[in-house]
């Protein structure tokens, strides 16, 4: 069925109905003010240093590095990249959404799913938090810096020397700081040649460079980069080079609130979505594209063992997926012109001929065929595919094949169900290694995915046949739920699909289009010419246009944008395509923007 939600204007007092927070220690620090998402304090904490399985780098090694002006890199906790402080860390020191994780008997630096899903805006120079918003962060300048810090680790003794005696301490002996070297140039070689190799310079295909932005990254290159460059080889050192391509299609980090319902997901739609088994599914992909360790060997009699040496922290990622479906959409921190918001919703319902966006413009639609497993029916929201003519880049990047390595010969859990030949598609080759990684340890611990039974059992308690299917044999289900995670999509370059979300809380995810390439509402519902061509990206807000600031001071960053609308423009930074509205006059788009500001 379809139903439109509207929501009733409200004001939002943020000294009153928001819980505050001191963000920064030091005079004149400003109290950064929460709107109500649903979540209590503590659900707070536990999304901002959730362990999911990612694995960085040992955190004393983080501790000892330095940067050029001797100051230590994590100083500031990464506040000049946009990572945002939190005081309340288990770990001091650690921005939200990193923290301290046990691995091979050390301490290493992880990330959560919280550093690329936590906004924080500004209104009037005001700090206001948006929990699983799209995070305003430069994570591409983040890695690169940490690489040339390394590598000056590496090649200068001096430096060197400075940094084991930082780690290992003053009177560390010669063969405990040769380990070190060691140990180090293990760990660097793999983080060291993805780098490299992945986030180049300019190229003539792009002119505008590699450079994504805050705000922005090509995290679907990345997964398949580190999966199939860094992870599957059978040499000592499991890298495949060859696998590795560059990351020249970022795009805006999606927000979260709902992001459990949808029954597809990522941009272009491709990885099904919507209960627990496949949200599980979901996050695992994203833990292995931020270093979560998966060490897939081939060994005698079982094939590929994929256990051995898995970081994956499935309670973990369970309890994230619990937080993320609590978590409701911001609501407008202000007053709402209901008399606009009504005629705006009129206006939005009209036929795009007209300039509206119908009928059932991203809309929300519970039926879905099939049924997910083990969502509550009428849980999940169909989530249309559809062609806006916008930027195309992203569609290059799924079209990839590459090298199988120690996987060669493993059955692909998507049908018609063949075997990974010496070179396949990456869509094979990621989907065999989330399938198995889950599937292998669940049969190792039988009570690891408990909770997501116990969950699947409370949502088709009123099915008695699901009900008795989930009871009899509920590993079978995960892997039969687990078939067709993704597809590959059957559209060219030439004709791009992406995902068409239901937009509660529309208004605070600038910059808009899927590649971040309109500052503002107001902007998107101008004709692409029209649009700028240029613009800062930082946490500063526009209220009346409903998006970015003109004026930012938080990045020195100008996003420059193309407009070769004939065709698809896929130079990843496009502004062309989602045309609704352009044809309105200036009142209808002050109605419309003040609805989707009540959305």
């Amino acid at each position: 069925m379809f139903k439109r939600h509207r929501i009733s204007a409200s004001i939002i007092v943020l000294a009153g109905a928001a819980s505050m927070l001191r963000l920064t220690t030091g005079a004149g620090a400003a109290e950064v003010k929460f709107l109500d998402q649903g979540w209590t304090q503590a659900d707070r904490n536990a999304y901002y240093s959730q362990d999911q399985g990612a694995r960085i780098v040992p955190l004393k090694w983080i501790k000892a590095l330095k940067r050029e002006d001797g100051s230590g890199f994590l100083d500031d906790g990464f506040g000049r990249y946009g990572y945002l402080a939190n005081p309340r860390s288990p770990t001091p020191g650690l921005p939200v959404g990193f923290l301290a994780a046990p691995y091979d008997g050390q301490s290493y630096l992880s990330m959560t799913c919280s550093a690329c899903h936590t906004r924080q805006i500004e209104i009037d120079g005001a700090p206001l938090r948006i929990d699983g918003g799209p995070a305003l962060v430069d994570f591409q300048s983040l890695f690169e810096d940490l690489d040339t810090a390394f590598d000056k680790v590496a090649t200068d003794d001096a430096i060197f020397a400075d940094f084991a005696k930082a780690v290992l301490g003053a009177g560390a002996s010669k063969s405990a700081q040769e380990k070190l070297r060691q140990d180090f140039k293990a760990w660097r070689e793999p983080f060291h040649t993805i780098f490299r190799l992945a986030l180049h310079p300019a190229t003539p295909q792009r002119p505008l460079g590699l450079q994504w932005g805050p705000g922005r990254a090509d995290a679907v290159s990345m997964i398949f980069n580190r999966v199939a460059g860094l992870d599957i080889g059978d040499g000592a050192n499991r890298m495949i080079p060859g696998n590795i391509q560059s990351a020249d299609a970022p795009v805006r980090y999606p927000f979260v609130w709902n992001a459990a319902r949808q029954h597809k997901t990522q941009w272009p739609g491709f990885a099904e979505n919507g209960d627990d088994i496949l949200g599980l599914a979901r996050n695992v992909g994203e833990v292995f594209g931020v270093f979560g360790v998966f060490k897939p060997r081939r060994v005698p009699i079982i094939g590929v063992s994929y256990t051995d040496d898995l970081s994956l922290n499935f309670p973990g990622l369970m309890k994230l997926e619990t937080l993320i479906k609590k978590l409701e959409p911001p609501k407008w921190p202000g007053n709402l012109d209901q008399a606009l918001v009504k005629e705006g919703d009129e206006i939005f319902d009209w036929p795009q001929e007209k300039g509206g966006c119908g009928p059932n413009c991203h809309e929300v639609n519970t039926k879905v065929d099939p049924p997910r497993a083990c969502a509550k029916p009428g849980e999940t929201w169909n989530t249309p595919i559809q062609a806006v003519q916008t930027d195309g880049a992203e569609y290059a990047v799924l079209t990839r094949d590459a090298d199988t390595g120690v996987l060669q010969g493993e059955t692909i859990p998507l049908p018609p169900f063949g075997k990974l030949k010496n070179r396949d598609a990456i869509f094979n080759i990621l989907a065999t290694s989330v399938f198995q990684s889950i599937a292998r340890s669940a049969v190792k611990n039988p009570l690891l995915l408990r909770p997501i039974f116990e969950e699947c059992v409370k949502n088709r308690s009123g099915d008695p046949e699901v009900l008795g299917v989930l009871k009899m044999n509920f590993v079978d289900v995960v892997k039969k739920t687990l078939e067709a995670i993704y597809r590959r999509p059957e559209d060219t370059p030439k004709a791009p699909k992406y995902e068409s979300r239901v937009m509660k809380g529309i208004w605070a995810t600038a910059p808009y289009l899927h590649n971040g390439s309109v500052p503002t509402l107001a902007d998107l519902l101008k004709p692409p010419k029209d649009r700028p061509e240029s613009f800062a990206v930082g946490p500063a807000y526009d209220l009346e246009n409903v998006g970015l600031a003109k004026t930012q001071t938080k990045f020195n960053f100008v996003y420059k944008t193309t407009a070769a609308c004939e065709g698809i423009d896929a130079s990843a930074n496009s502004r062309c395509g989602h045309n609704f509205g352009t044809q309105l006059d200036d009142r209808q788009k002050k109605a419309l923007l003040e609805y989707l500001k009540s959305l």
